[in-house]
């Protein structure tokens, strides 16, 4: 068992960040703490209980590559579509943003998230179907922060979702929902990140 940091509930939810630039590239992640992590992961709740998760973790430096490199391409559309930042945060957000999609494949462990759909067409409305598989992967996260590694939360590889499928054999009814490059992370003192106050965004009994 990996020996975890020491932090309580509260320090854990709200020190759990977007890691990119702090992520160590050069350190080896055991396979086995990848394992311990995802079994945490496993408790979260799912629709019905019915867990139709899967996890596909890669270590494989071409494999990544691939991935990567399809990545990449979509951030850079992504990125030339949405302009200069707004403000100095944003700026910011954008340049450690800029940095992942340059290392991507270089992240020692990527783990992408997926979801049987069971052959079903997807509804409208998808909250049910990804609400059984996006809990569990904010676990990993948080699971991987109690033990010494970051990741950030990334969707944009889903533009070339169809061509990553055939790269990892994907069945044809199991569609993806999260990317998460996973390292351990550069020190681990992580704090707390901005947010609205909570009296802008909190409505009681109505709107």
């Amino acid at each position: 068992m990996t020996e975890l940091l020491p932090l309580t509930p509260d320090e854990l939810l709200t020190t759990t960040r977007a890691v990119r630039r702090r992520l160590d590239l050069t350190r080896p992640v055991p396979l086995d703490v990848i394992r311990e992590a995802l079994e945490v992961a496993l408790q979260a709740p799912s629709g019905g209980n019915r867990q139709h998760w899967h996890w596909i973790v890669l270590t494989d430096p071409a494999i990544k590559a691939q991935v990567a490199e399809h990545y990449r391409r979509s951030h850079l559309a992504y990125r030339e579509a949405g302009g200069e930042p707004a403000d100095e945060s944003a700026a910011r957000i954008a340049t450690s943003s800029d940095y992942l999609r340059e290392v991507m494949a270089e992240v020692p462990v990527l783990v992408i998230g997926a979801i049987s759909t069971g052959g079903n067409a997807l509804p409208e409305n998808q909250a049910g179907l990804w609400g059984s598989l996006l809990p569990a992967a904010w676990s990993l996260a948080l699971a991987l922060r109690a033990r010494g590694l970051g990741t950030t939360w990334t969707t944009l590889h889903l533009q070339y979702e169809r061509e990553v499928a055939e790269i990892l054999g994907l069945p044809d009814d199991v569609r993806q929902g999260v990317l998460l490059p996973v390292a351990y992370t550069k020190g681990t003192d992580f704090r707390p990140g901005p947010r609205v106050d909570l009296d802008s965004v909190l409505h009681i009994n109505g709107w």
